[in-house]
């Protein structure tokens, strides 16, 4: 098989916004600097509990291998859901709206709060190449409601997405909760981008009773060649009056040592919003993403009372068809004798209030 250069750098574009796969562009950008740390060695941060990212020789055998099986999607695969969301909700109720992938939109206590906010055709690093969306956002960009607040977990393509943080903050001016040192990332694009960057454990006031924890999970981030691992990744526990959110946007399974210690130190957890998509083929994606069974697992290990399944049906990022997490999230949950129900899969647009 030839690896012409634009196969390859192809290769790497399709690949960046599923793994944090190094682009081809060499990043100038400032890097984090700070103290070492449990997770921070003074240059890089890691996982105490996870594992290295794969390499790149890795990354090419998956995605120039000769044996590789990748599943087809359809071109366009619209979502017959499209919200519009109220202005504010106030109470104690909690209205949470799937956008898409790992896109919410939450509102409670009159707050405004995007997760992962994603507007963009493509998660890449090129505009030639890479994921390109095959639904519309759930939420019309020109639909949403003042923004007050955005939680940005990671510096993966499919996460931190910079065209549209740069229309949010030319829009609403919003605070953006991010992990350490991908507020540099985003202030390097564009400088009126209101990012604040924390440190696991950290919490973190948003206003109105609310506030957020960003909670360690095992994956890890990097946006260009030389900048693995030089932010932070994490997951968050957001404090709710209808009780406590645990929002993962990207984690693998391992033991489930992330999962029971957020139950530990953060439970009881009213919901859980899990990735279930983005897991094949296994040899290479089980230490970074979950598979629908590793999704049941951590539900459990968590205990949250209710999941909500996302990361998935909106980019094709790995190898699986664009309905298997759904199927197989299904049949894991039958044969984990958890009630269907309990663990629920929306399509974008659809609504569901705690």
């Amino acid at each position: 098989m030839k690896f012409t250069r634009r196969r390859v750098l192809t290769a790497m574009a399709g690949a960046a916004a599923a793994i944090g796969a190094p682009s081809i562009w060499i990043q100038t950008m400032k890097v984090y600097e700070g103290p070492v740390s449990d997770h921070f060695d003074g240059t890089q941060f890691f996982d105490p509990d996870g594992v290295p990212p794969k390499s790149l020789a890795e990354l090419l055998r998956w995605q120039l291998g000769g044996d590789r099986q990748r599943a087809k999607w359809p071109e366009w695969a619209p979502s017959p859901h499209a919200d519009t969301p109220p202005p504010r909700v106030d109470g104690g109720k909690v209205r949470l709206s799937f956008v898409g992938h790992a896109s919410w939109l939450v509102q409670t206590s009159g707050l405004n709060i995007l997760i992962d906010p994603v507007w963009s055709m493509r998660v890449s690093p090129v505009s030639f190449a890479g994921p390109k969306r095959h639904n519309d956002p759930g939420i019309a960009f020109d639909a949403l409601p003042p923004i007050d607040v955005v939680l940005v977990s990671h510096g993966h393509y499919d996460h931190l997405d910079l065209a549209t943080l740069s229309r949010l903050s030319a829009k609403f001016a919003p605070r953006v909760v991010t992990p350490l040192g991908n507020d540099l990332t985003m202030r390097s694009a564009d400088a009126a981008i209101k990012a604040e960057a924390f440190d696991w454990h950290d919490r973190v006031e948003l206003g109105g009773g609310i506030a957020v924890t960003l909670v360690p999970t095992r994956h890890w981030t990097a946006r260009g060649v030389l900048d693995r691992n030089k932010a932070l990744w994490a997951s968050f526990v957001l404090e709710t009056p209808a009780g406590k959110v645990y929002v993962v946007c990207d984690s693998g399974y391992g033991e489930g040592k992330h999962f029971r210690r957020v139950a530990e130190k953060h439970g009881p957890l009213r919901l859980a919003i899990l990735p279930i998509g983005a897991y094949e083929p296994r040899w290479f994606m089980k230490d970074q993403h979950m598979n629908p069974a590793d999704a049941v697992k951590a539900l459990a290990d968590c205990g949250a009372q209710q999941a909500l399944a996302h990361h998935h049906g909106t980019f094709q990022l790995t190898d699986e068809a664009i309905d298997a997490p759904v199927t197989a999230l299904g049949e894991a949950l039958d044969e984990a004798r958890i009630p269907r129900e309990r663990f629920v899969v929306l399509k974008p647009g659809q609504v569901v209030e705690v």
